[in-house]
This record gives structure tokens, C-alpha cells and sequence, in this order.
């Protein structure tokens, strides 16, 4: 008898179950790193990709774009106003155009001391169909705008859309980058093969993340804000076998809506006011890969 055909396979990493891990903590003997990341975007007016407030495959109308762009304009500074007010500290997956077209919200990023993850050029495009060569020159382009205007180069890459190639991670290693996001695979960091040796994979959410919440499955905002604490609630209690990661991520044009973040601030002000608060470390993304890259082979699944 034949045998069936074996499936497509990747080769970024391999199977590795959560009960044959090693254990390790986060700093101060923490079990579960705390992030929030948002997602500032912008995007071309009547082209190019972009949601839609009504339903999917819409064209690009001054509607979209003006529905979107009440983030850059109204929502992320709200979303500055309740990071103050928690005291926390923030990751933000930022379009290199918002230097041209919001650069009081990089200055605002940069004054918080919060963290600039590149998020590609503009969420009007992604890197999906593109030439190995072309794809090069844009995450280069992206690079070169952080340096230009902070000094140093991000850390951190996260898609627009988190949509890759195949040769995604090669380059984004190629150009200097030490951690990325699209790979919503685990609950904890894990290291992707390259062709240039190995770069961290960070916990991402798809299902606690807004835009999946409230755009594309229609739910509203109490929905989400539940999902948070009840993602809290369980993780820290799973934490004490295993170190997790919770990242939330938030779009200011979809929590940003006042009558969204009144349900947002006090999700995290249960998180941030749990019992057990001890065991949580609140960080953002480039922390949490700094200590993964200090700790022993060995330890993160797929170091050797």
C-alpha cells in the first residue's frame, strides 16, 4: 500500500512540548513577563491595504482611512494618558512613515522611554509576494529611518499584518535584528532557525489581540477585556510550573474609542492589582529578549 505524502514542513524550529522544556524564571525570580505592545499604523488615503469598520474587502475610501487614522490622532494619546497612569512601561510595532506623517507620536514613544519595534514601512502594504531582493531593501529602508531619527536600531520586528516570506527571518537576522513576533506558535520565547544562525521568536497574540477581536470576529469590547483577565487569572497560576509570556496587543484606532478604553483600564487594573502581582514581571518585549539572549544554550527551546 502507498504511503500518504508527506506534509509541506518548515524548517524554523521543531517540536518541542511544554512538559520537556527546561525551567527557568525571568528576573527577580518572576514567572510570567507582562507586555502590552500596540500597533501604530499608517496608511495611504484611497489605496493600498487597510481595514475596514464595516466588513472585509472594502476599497480604500476616505471613510477607512479617516476611521483608522482616528488612532494616530485621538486613541494613541489616550492610550499615553492610561500607560501613565499604570505606571508601565510599553512596546509599540510602529510604521517607519509615522517619522513623516506623526512625528509627535515617535517623540512621545522616545519621552516615555517605551520601546520602537519596527512594523515596516506602512500597514498599506506587507512583504508577502515580494522578490528576496526587494523585501531586503525595505526592511534595510525601515532600519535605516530608526537610526536616522533614534540613534540605534530596533531590536525587534514585527510584520504588517505579520505577514512573512520565506525568506523573512534570514534577512530580518541578516539585517541586525534580534527578535521578531510573527509566529504566534507558544507561550513562551523560542528560538527560530536562520540561515545566518538562530533569532528569538517573542510570544504575539492573535486571539488576545484587538484587531482580531473586534474587527474580524465581530465581538465587542467587554469580550476582549475578558478575554484579558481571564488570560491573567489562568497564566498566573500556570506560571508556577512554567515561565509564560502574556503580550496583549491593542490598535489605538480599536481601543483607543473611549467607550473601549473604559473596559481596558480596569482589565489591567485587575492584572496590575492581582494577589499575586509578585510573581509577574511588567516588561516590554526588548527586555524580555535581552534576558532570554543572557541565559545559558540550552535553556530557550531550539538553543544547542
Amino acid at each position: 500500500m502507498n504511503s500518504l505524502p508527506l506534509l509541506p514542513k518548515h524548517n524554523r524550529y521543531d517540536y518541542v512540548p511544554l512538559t520537556e522544556r527546561k525551567d527557568y524564571s525571568w528576573p527577580g525570580g518572576k514567572r510570567l513577563a507582562f507586555t502590552i505592545t500596540t500597533n501604530v499604523e499608517c496608511f495611504a488615503f484611497g489605496a493600498g491595504l487597510g481595514h475596514d469598520p464595516a466588513k472585509t474587502g472594502e476599497p480604500q475610501t476616505h471613510r477607512n482611512y479617516s476611521w483608522r487614522d482616528y488612532g494616530n490622532r485621538i486613541g494613541i494619546w489616550r492610550f499615553f494618558e492610561l500607560f501613565d497612569e499604570l505606571g508601565i512601561p510599553v512596546g509599540h510595532n510602529v510604521n517607519s512613515l509615522l517619522y513623516e506623517y506623526a512625528p509627535q507620536v515617535m517623540t512621545a514613544i522616545r519621552n516615555r522611554g517605551d520601546e520602537f519595534v519596527a512594523h515596516g514601512r506602512t500597514n498599506a502594504e506587507n512583504l508577502r509576494g515580494m522578490w528576496q531582493a526587494d523585501e531586503q531593501r525595505i526592511i534595510q529602508e525601515v532600519v535605516d529611518t530608526f537610526i536616522k531619527h533614534e540613534g540605534v536600531a530596533p531590536k525587534g520586528w514585527m510584520g504588517a499584518g505579520a505577514y512573512e516570506t520565506s525568506f523573512t527571518p534570514d534577512l530580518l537576522k541578516e539585517a541586525g535584528f534580534q527578535y521578531l513576533m510573527d509566529w504566534p506558535m507558544d507561550d513562551q520565547p523560542i528560538w527560530i532557525k536562520t540561515r545566518s544562525g538562530p533569532i528569538l521568536s517573542i510570544p504575539y497574540p492573535i486571539e488576545l489581540n484587538d484587531s482580531q477581536v473586534i474587527i474580524h470576529r465581530k465581538q465587542d469590547a467587554t469580550d476582549f477585556c475578558d478575554m484579558i483577565v481571564d488570560q491573567f487569572d489562568e497564566m498566573i497560576e500556570q506560571c508556577i510550573a512554567h515561565p509564560l509570556v502574556m503580550n496583549i496587543s491593542i490598535h489605538p484606532y480599536v481601543f483607543g474609542q473611549p467607550f473601549r478604553l473604559r473596559n481596558l483600564r480596569l482589565a489591567l487594573k485587575h492584572c496590575l492589582n492581582h494577589p499575586n502581582i509578585d510573581r509577574v514581571w511588567v516588561t516590554k518585549p526588548s527586555d524580555i529578549s535581552d534576558y532570554c539572549y543572557s541565559l545559558p544554550p540550552g535553556i530557550i527551546p531550539g538553543s544547542y
